[in-house]
């Protein structure tokens, strides 16, 4: 009775205006060939990953980040977070008079 356990992406998606990429793993064990279980990931890939970690991805999500994450896309991504960083940023408040 042979236990075998087998990793694959099944599943890449490109969502949202920034072109984020969805990559789902299944982990798969076999009994003698047969499935038995069935788990998964997910991480997702934003457009201002690095080139290290873009180098640990698969091939097949490099050449589709490669594909989606263009220049445009980055510049746009960059600034909805630089919009969100300041919206949330504490704003100076001055104290009201007589305080």
């Amino acid at each position: 009775m042979a236990l075998t356990e087998e990793i694959v992406q099944d599943k890449i998606e490109i969502v949202g205006d920034y072109k984020h990429v969805q990559v789902r793993t299944a982990t798969v064990i076999k009994r003698d060939g047969v499935e038995i279980s069935r788990s998964f990931h997910r991480h997702v890939v934003a457009p201002d990953i690095s080139a290290t970690d873009l180098a640990n991805e698969s091939t097949e999500v490099q050449a589709i980040c490669a594909a989606v994450h263009t220049q445009a896309v980055k510049d746009a991504y960059a600034a909805h977070l630089a919009a969100q960083a300041a919206a949330m940023a504490p704003s100076e408040e001055t104290p009201a008079e007589g305080e």
